[in-house]
């Protein structure tokens, strides 16, 4: 199958949300108002799509002035039929483009015991700050706080 990665469309919500509820189901997954206020807000949000069917989305806010953009990744989130393939990777690969491209530094948070969301950011330059005690609510679990700077900073910074 091919995946296209595409700006994400208000009527993929639904799905958004159906996607979230699988997910995320102990940790107030996100609701459809909570899609169309990032959505509105201006937010730079991607959709992978298999022909016309959503499998995975991914969000990442700017804030900041020009030239000191700071970025905040809100969400990735890849149907289970659907992971293993690289979608979630291509999601944030081409977040983290958008960021690079503003220079923004990239922070998320993601929860502790999330292995496979850990090595992927790990693997793609991100940093571990702190801990955010019991971040995910109801379930209580706690969050790594991690960083990202835009490629080719810290080169910059070291030379």
């Amino acid at each position: 199958m091919t995946v296209e990665l595409k700006p994400l469309r208000r009527g993929d919500i639904r799905r958004c949300v159906e996607i979230e509820k699988i997910l995320f189901p102990g940790d107030s997954p996100w609701s459809a108002a909570a899609f169309r206020s990032e959505l509105d807000s201006g937010a730079y949000y991607l959709g992978a799509y298999g022909g016309d069917e959503l499998l995975g989305y991914a969000g990442l806010a700017v804030v900041g002035p020009r030239g000191d953009h700071e970025a905040s990744l809100h969400t990735i989130g890849v149907a289970p039929e659907h992971q293993g393939k690289g979608i979630g990777k291509a999601l944030l690969e081409a977040l983290l483009t958008k960021a690079d491209e503003l220079r923004a530094p990239v922070l998320l948070e993601v929860r502790t015991d999330n292995e496979v969301a850990l090595t992927m950011y790990e693997k793609h330059g991100f940093i571990k700050l702190g801990v955010r005690k019991r971040y995910y609510q109801p379930s209580g679990a706690d969050a790594y706080t991690m960083v990202r700077p835009p490629l080719g900073v810290a080169a910059e910074e070291a030379g």
